[in-house]
């Protein structure tokens, strides 16, 4: 089998690369476990590297723009896939504040890219695995529920929203016609992403656990009592497998699954930090433990009020996709992998 991440060269790209070449194996066109040959990662810029590995699996690099047909027919290759089974994650994307900042980069990139990608599949045929990283921008405006879940109507309020929004209908129908066997996985916000805060107007969420447990300060730019969904990289990279192995039979027609979630404040964040860097076993920090420090940014807090405040991932845990784990853990498991 051969599989391909666009946006190979980012964080859940790099994650997911790192667990598949540890499993060897994801399930084939035929329903049951098939070999994992060859890992292809394409993204514009590789800032990691890959840590060693005693897999057999054979892991390529193409730097190159999902916009671009030359980088997607290099990714894919040739059309052996109902043979052979192929499987494309695509999680290539621009982020939320760089698509409000630059909507016609944003059109190419996340819509026509996507497409372009789509297309691409559909040469394979109908074995191919397509699984669309989604998210709960998906949702805005006066649908919004408390919580919102699979069923709520997706009236996005952000030109990042907008364009995964119609990413999903997209797989939805390249299914549908048999084109692919497409699923999307609706993501809540992923925490804690290491490395510097993004242009994401999420990027908070992450920057209020991962500044302060390196001894930094994080500026909040939205309210200490803001609920917004979130979940842990770990939980993400199982589930975005999960969805790529269920039999398709399960999804029925709607194949965009939203991942569960907990909903997070950041004084939650700021409890959490105290207590596993105070309790009887504490967590060992080499630079102590920053603050979180309110600094209020109207643009932010005007994208995150069009946001879920919850999500209902009863549908995900019915088809047995991973729950989210608690704070105290996700923080722990952080501060094992990149502190």
């Amino acid at each position: 089998m051969r599989v391909i991440i666009t946006g190979g060269g980012g964080f859940l790209g790099h994650q997911l690369c790192q667990e598949l070449l540890s499993q060897g194996e994801l399930v084939g066109p035929k329903g049951s476990a098939c070999r994992i040959e060859q890992i292809v990662l394409l993204d514009a810029v590789f800032p990691r590297t890959l840590e060693p590995s005693e897999s057999s699996i054979q892991v390529e690099r193409i730097v190159g723009s999902i916009e671009s047909c030359d980088s997607i027919d290099a990714a894919v290759g040739d059309k052996r896939g109902s043979e052979r089974g192929v499987a494309i994650f695509h999680l290539a994307s621009m982020v939320s504040g760089e698509c409000e900042e630059r909507f016609d980069d944003a059109i190419g990139v996340n819509l026509q890219g996507g497409l372009r990608l789509l297309e691409a599949a559909r040469r394979i045929g109908p074995t191919c695995r397509f699984v669309f990283a989604s998210s709960i921008a998906c949702f805005g405006g006066s649908a919004l529920k408390d919580p919102c879940d699979d069923w709520t109507k997706l009236t996005p309020q952000t030109t990042y929203g907008m364009t995964k929004a119609i990413g999903e209908l997209l797989v939805n129908d390249y299914a549908r016609k048999g084109f692919v066997d497409g699923r999307s996985a609706r993501l809540p916000t992923v925490i804690i992403r290491p490395g510097k805060p993004n242009t994401a107007a999420s990027s908070w969420a992450s920057g209020m656990f991962r500044e302060p447990l390196h001894g930094q300060d994080c500026l909040l730019p939205v309210g200490l009592d803001q609920r917004h969904p979130m979940t842990g990289y770990r939980a993400v990279i199982d589930s975005l497998i999960a969805i790529h192995n269920l039999p398709a039979e399960s999804l029925g027609s709607d194949r965009a699954i939203g991942l569960a979630a907990m909903s997070i404040t950041p004084r939650m964040a700021q409890e959490a930090l105290l207590r596993v860097t105070s309790g009887s076993e504490p967590l060992k920090l080499p630079s102590g433990l920053g603050k979180i420090v309110l600094s209020p940014d109207a643009r932010i807090q005007g994208i995150v009020d069009q946001w879920p405040v919850a999500i209902d991932g009863s549908r995900a845990q019915r088809l047995g996709l991973t729950s989210p784990p608690s704070l105290d853990e996700i923080i722990s498991e952080f501060v094992k992998d990149f502190i």
